[in-house]
């Protein structure tokens, strides 16, 4: 199962510890970032699409309610905070929860519990992803998508219809796809396993293009295509 993405946003940083290690024992969640304050949350943001933020309030320059104010379209937020007076305001921004410090792991679980209430999906089984990209964000269906190409710290995803350029890894952006559909077959490519027109040596055919396998890879993509064969052979 595909967990849900969070970060983590506080500027002390034993609070940071203490949740971050309450997260490292949740199955349900993945901790993609750790940021001391609301500005670099953000930056972090405007780049990268994210299931959960647990965000600290009182924090320099930028707070977490302002944060989440200026914000067109935040993750669910989880609020974390020294001070009671925040949580009317902090619940009026449809907050999941509001939890005082120092929080223990029993109340921590029980903000998850109220997250994962409100957001029932399994990540795994979706038929689309969303990315963002000049600003904007698009969904990318599934069955669309027909390679990524990474670009150091971009990743180019093409599509029947349309090339998006994305900031992200291309590592991080195959965690987001259901393994037995797509697979790695050099550290510059992913593909559709389905979208294949045929293979030739160590060549891949898809759409207009020939896309190279790499050895380090080769295993694993051999694997990847037994067992799609199988699946096949069986409809």
């Amino acid at each position: 199962m595909k967990k849900y993405s969070c970060i983590l946003v506080d500027d002390e940083p034993l609070a940071r510890e203490l949740i971050a290690g309450f997260i490292s024992e949740c199955p349900e969640l993945e901790l993609v970032a750790e940021l001391p304050n609301a500005v670099d949350a953000r930056v972090f943001l405007q780049h990268h699409l994210v299931d959960l933020m647990f965000l600290d309030i009182n924090m320099p320059r930028l707070s977490g309610i302002r944060l989440v104010k200026i914000m067109e379209q935040a993750p669910a937020v989880i609020f974390i905070t020294a001070y009671s007076e925040y949580a009317v305001e902090g619940f009026e921004l449809e907050a999941i929860d509001y939890l005082l410090k120092p929080v223990s792991q029993e109340r921590f679980l029980k903000a998850i519990g109220r997250f994962l209430d409100q957001f029932p999906r399994q990540i795994s089984q979706a038929d689309y992803i969303l990315v963002k990209s000049d600003k904007k964000i698009y969904r990318v269906d599934l069955d669309e998508l027909l390679y990524a190409e990474a670009l150091g710290d971009y990743i180019r995803i093409i599509t029947k219809e349309k090339t998006l350029t994305v900031y992200e890894r291309l590592s991080a952006f195959a965690e987001r796809l259901p393994s037995d559909r797509f697979c790695r077959i050099h550290k510059s490519h992913l593909i559709a396993l389905s979208k294949i027109n045929y293979i030739e040596g160590n060549r891949i055919r898809i759409g207009k293009i020939f896309l190279s396998i790499s050895n380090t890879y080769r295993n694993e993509f051999n694997e990847r295509l037994k067992i799609q064969r199988g699946l096949q052979s069986n409809l």
